[in-house]
């Protein structure tokens, strides 16, 4: 069985994914944290503790391991819990340190970026897109830390692809969500037009998250090397309700260029995932906000 080393696999969506890659692959979790020496891992799943801005240390765990795919989900995940400078550094370096292993050991690499990138969210007045859907192609222009980290991340993951001959794939998700969680239904949000309106109420279900990751890695979409972006957003919006009409009552207009959004769809496009990697979003909130599905534990009582 192939080894995969996924960063950031503690975390709240960083568990979903390596639950989905443990069915296919000797996961092995590097997080700043450990879960001690007395717990017993769940099959296939074994822990590391690392600091990822350490260079020299990610470079000795990962030749140590040897691992045939990489997935780098450890980030600080949004803004306001941390100076907007360390959001920058921590992630730009960390992902600098864990792709360009990743790269040296000729491994099939997938990275967490953000739609963030597009630099939307944290705008201090959100614009609207060019067009509508958003795909891959649109601009990017994120005036804050997050943002541009993550626009590091995906320019570090070219380079990487072009220098070491490997294929590396950057996920965009967008709020993610957990099932019969689900924040982006609460009365707060769905009551308040403005809450999402910096995303355009997109959202996405950390199963589907998975799922992407899993087609990433095991589709031969730059068999070459190569680097790609992929939108990971759920196929319809948060509210339910016609995109276009929901743009209109808040920013009192709509991107007049692109094909446009049927209905209640997502304001971001996700054919490019389907071209490439046979991936459509399976999950709604429709169905999950209620779902009773517990977070996977990484560890055995």
């Amino acid at each position: 069985m192939d080894t995969a080393i996924v960063t950031g696999g503690r975390g709240a969506s960083g568990r979903w994914v390596v639950d989905r890659l443990r069915e296919a692959f000797e996961v092995v979790v590097v997080d700043r944290d450990h879960p001690g020496f007395g717990a017993a891992p769940v099959e296939n799943v074994d822990f590391r503790a690392a600091d990822l801005t350490d260079r020299g240390a990610v470079r000795e765990l990962v030749s140590a391991l040897e691992p045939d795919a990489v997935v780098h989900w450890g980030a600080i995940p949004a803004l306001g819990r941390h100076p907007e400078g360390q959001v920058f550094e921590n992630n730009a370096i960390a992902a600098y340190n864990v792709l360009t292993a990743a790269g040296e050991a000729g491994a099939r690499i997938v990275q967490a970026s953000s739609d963030g990138a597009y630099g939307f969210f944290f705008a201090e007045e959100t614009p609207l897109p060019d067009e509508l859907p958003i795909t891959e192609e649109h601009p990017r222009r994120p005036e804050d830390g997050y943002g541009l980290s993550k626009i590091a991340a995906e320019e570090i993951a070219a380079g990487v692809a072009r220098r070491r001959g490997v294929q590396v794939a950057s996920l965009r998700p967008s709020w993610i969500q957990e099932p019969g969680g689900y924040p982006c239904r609460d009365p707060d949000y769905t009551e308040n037009l403005a809450a999402g309106a910096g995303n355009y109420w997109s959202y996405v279900d950390a199963r589907d998250v998975a799922e992407l990751v899993y087609a990433a890695l095991t589709t031969a979409f730059a068999p070459d090397g190569g680097h790609e972006a992929f939108n990971c957003v759920a196929a319809d919006n948060a509210l339910g309700e016609p995109l276009e009409e929901l743009l209109e009552s808040v920013y009192g207009d709509v991107p007049d260029a692109g094909p446009g959004v049927e209905g209640d769809g997502s304001a971001y496009g996700i054919g490019k995932a389907d071209d490439l990697l046979g991936w459509t979003p399976e999950h709604s909130w429709r169905d999950a906000v209620d779902e009773d599905v517990p977070r996977p534990e990484l560890t055995q009582d």
